[in-house]
């Protein structure tokens, strides 16, 4: 699992924490369709964000490559 403002983080909407929260708490930010205010949500595989007209699918086996 990953929390939904680190996962912002790490796909590069969000520059910092701070960005992420004010984005998230700002209800920029839908998860699997539903509006998510709650920075600390926890993603698993295969969940869908969606941010600024665009959607990005939580895929764990790559985020972990890449750290």
């Amino acid at each position: 699992m990953i929390k939904l403002d680190q996962f912002l983080k790490l796909i590069g909407i969000a520059a910092t924490g701070g960005q992420a929260k004010i984005m998230i708490q700002g209800g920029d930010v839908k998860v699997n369709g539903l509006l998510e205010t709650r920075r600390k949500r926890q993603l698993i595989q295969g969940d869908q964000v969606t941010l600024e007209g665009q959607t990005f699918e939580v895929d764990l086996d790559e985020l972990e490559e890449d750290n």
